[in-house]
């Protein structure tokens, strides 16, 4: 009886399984099952086995792509992470202004996506626009629509503006679960700021730290409605991203066995990044995990 009444806790979790199989693995096999036919029609279909696999890992446009997201991805971390834990290291520690610091940083993540493209478009504009036109009163021709490079620093500044509060509220919430014990040793001990920063703070957030790392890759790396919103992909292929190409290939072109097929090589993509990041941050600085 004993042993009926601990199983029956099971069947708390199956709404969990139904929920996901519905939500992940059924479409995840759909995709494994389009990826290795080719497609013609509603009953005419034939299996292909790799050769969608060859085609798009050959494809020469996909490792354009490729290369872009992952100079995007790197940029971004390289600057909303430190800057991230710079804002969390000035942010006041208690008090109203805390609180009020807190709901300020807060309020680009409540901006949908699609919202901040729009919104960027209009800020960015030559004309009207707040940024653009002040930069072209300069002299500097600033146009995302039609400089590649512009583009990149828009969809930059875009980016680290809607999610460098992520990663400094978690910093600020690592920070703050640090015991003030080890402050005051560190006081009566005479370090530095730079001591307390290196030795007790930095290794205490690291937990925080590599969550924050893991989000902002995989959200960086499969970001989508902001460049298509702001530059469609353009101008050019200058940021035609991994997503703006897949999403060309199965809608544009409605090609869905290559599109299965990169869809797949594009998930391990991102499997294998996040692996490695979460190891090199496990291997490197093993910290105080009391």
């Amino acid at each position: 009886m004993n042993k009926w009444r601990n199983n029956r806790a099971w069947f708390l979790v199956l709404p969990v399984f139904v929920i996901v199989a519905f939500s992940a693995i059924i479409p995840l096999m759909t995709v494994v099952n389009y990826s290795v036919q080719d497609i013609f029609g509603p009953g005419q279909r034939f299996f292909v086995g790799i050769e969608w696999f060859k085609e798009v890992l050959l494809d020469q446009r996909l490792h354009d792509a490729l290369f872009k997201q992952l100079a995007f991805s790197g940029l971004v971390l390289l600057i909303e992470m430190p800057l991230g834990i710079i804002i969390a290291l000035m942010m006041p520690k208690k008090g109203w202004t805390s609180s009020a610091c807190l709901v300020i940083l807060a309020l680009p993540l409540l901006i949908p996506w699609n919202v901040i493209g729009t919104i960027w478009i209009i800020f960015t504009r030559p004309d009207i626009g707040l940024f653009g036109a002040f930069i072209n009163s300069t002299g500097i021709a600033f146009d995302h629509t039609a400089s590649g490079v512009d583009a990149w620093i828009t969809l930059m500044l875009m980016e680290v503006w809607h999610w460098t509060p992520l990663v400094a509220l978690l910093a600020y919430a690592g920070l703050r679960a640090i015991p003030e014990a080890y402050y005051q040793a560190a006081k009566i001990d005479g370090a530095s700021a730079w001591a307390i920063f290196r030795f007790i703070q930095l290794p205490k957030m690291r937990g925080v730290l590599t969550i924050a790392l893991l989000l902002r890759f995989m959200d960086s790396f499969l970001i989508y409605a902001e460049p298509f919103v702001l530059t469609g992909g353009g101008p050019g292929n200058a940021t035609t991203f991994l997503s703006i190409y897949l999403v060309k290939i199965a809608v544009g072109q409605f090609d869905l066995g290559p599109a299965a097929a990169f869809s797949l090589i594009y998930f391990l993509i991102i499997l294998l990044f996040c692996w490695l990041f979460y190891q090199a941050l496990q291997a490197v600085g093993t910290g105080d995990k009391s």
